[in-house]
């Protein structure tokens, strides 16, 4: 009797998902050569898409601050926290207008 890891935890997986659940079943991955160097250099890229090293200052109303306040406590976030989470995603492209 094999382990099912989906049946286990119910894991719902969309059509992609399932194709590279499968390729890893049918042991299709291998190890690239040089993995731990590897996994230092994706570490570092990481580490530097993730750094905070630059400070700002900006004003905005007071309502909205209130607004960011209620919603970070909300999410228990701090509100700097979630600022800069929106920030991020706008200028990403990953801002969601609800409307939409």
């Amino acid at each position: 009797m094999s382990f099912n890891i989906l049946e286990a935890t119910k894991i719902k997986l969309n059509k992609e998902e399932r194709k590279i659940l499968r390729s890893v079943e049918k042991s299709w991955w291998h190890s690239v050569r040089g993995v731990k160097k590897e996994i230092q250099r994706y570490r570092g890229y990481a580490r530097a898409t993730v750094r905070k090293d630059k400070r700002v200052n900006i004003r905005m109303s007071e309502k909205d601050l209130v607004r960011f306040q209620k919603e970070a406590m909300e999410q228990g976030l701090p509100c700097q926290t979630l600022i800069s989470s929106v920030l991020h995603k706008y200028v990403n492209g990953r801002l969601v207008d609800k409307a939409s």
